[in-house]
């Protein structure tokens, strides 16, 4: 809590409990709190730019390890897709349909065109939400168009700490209708994940959670090791084998 000791400045009075919060990672692989009392994350993709591969799938885990909802946003449906971007790139929009039959919200947005950004607000009503993404992908635009009085909220921030105006290089809470809020973070090109358990990274596939606890070893990384339900589970076509894949390389990165 703060209150205005003077004219020009405040002063923090108290601290109260986070339900939760999400972080991103410094160049050390620290973990460095970027919002608090989340209802849910937007992780925004783009068709341009498209993600890089697992980009995704490390939002998804950090998301999930940290206890909040995340909500699947794919901006800039009324572009196509630029020739020179990768088949590996391409694949990502691909999987939509595998996330939603997962169960993940998945929206598709466009500042421009139809369907515009209709059901997306409806998921943001009344709860407090992050919009996080790859630089580029939109995410300040749609913040424009959800919000109508976002020129008000900044010059009145700005008038407030002497700032200057709303910008991406720094993370910015917005009033969202009658009892939301809304927080735009910066862009980044990459997003890093800080160490994990072994059973943090296994959770975060969601698919993986009925067979967790079922291998041979209990210390079993789902990899080359014998008896292994989730191998089994891949194999046998209940773990599908982009999603499997993946994890694999994340389990490479996090050794």
């Amino acid at each position: 809590m703060v209150a205005r000791a003077d004219d020009e400045s405040l002063v923090v009075e108290s601290i109260l409990p986070r339900d939760n919060y999400f972080v991103r990672t410094d160049s050390r692989g620290r973990k460095q709190p970027v919002a608090a009392n989340l209802d849910q994350v937007a992780i925004i993709i783009a068709m341009r730019p498209l993600p890089s591969q697992d980009l995704l799938e490390r939002y998804l885990l950090a998301v999930h390890s940290l206890g909040i909802k995340p909500l699947i946003v794919l901006n800039k449906i009324d572009l196509d897709v630029a020739d020179d971007d990768r088949e590996v790139r391409i694949e990502v929009i691909t999987h939509l349909p595998d996330y939603r039959a997962l169960g993940y919200e998945v929206i598709f947005t466009s500042c421009l065109e139809d369907p515009g950004i209709k059901g997306l607000r409806a998921h943001l009503e009344g709860k407090t939400s992050i919009l996080v993404g790859q630089s580029g992908v939109g995410k300040s635009s749609l913040i424009n168009k959800l919000i109508p009085d976002l020129d008000i909220q900044t010059h009145a921030l700005s008038d407030s700490t002497g700032k200057g105006t709303h910008t991406t290089t720094s993370t910015m809470l917005y009033e969202f209708g009658d009892s939301g809020h809304l927080i735009d973070s910066p862009g980044v090109w990459e997003f890093g994940i800080w160490k994990l358990e072994n059973i943090e990274l296994a959770e975060g596939f969601i698919e993986f959670k009925p067979f967790l606890g079922q291998c041979k070893f209990n210390n079993c990384l789902h990899n080359s090791e014998p008896g292994c339900a989730i191998k089994q589970a891949n194999e046998d076509g209940h773990i599908l084998d982009w999603r499997y894949r993946s994890y694999l390389r994340l389990l490479s990165q996090n050794a």
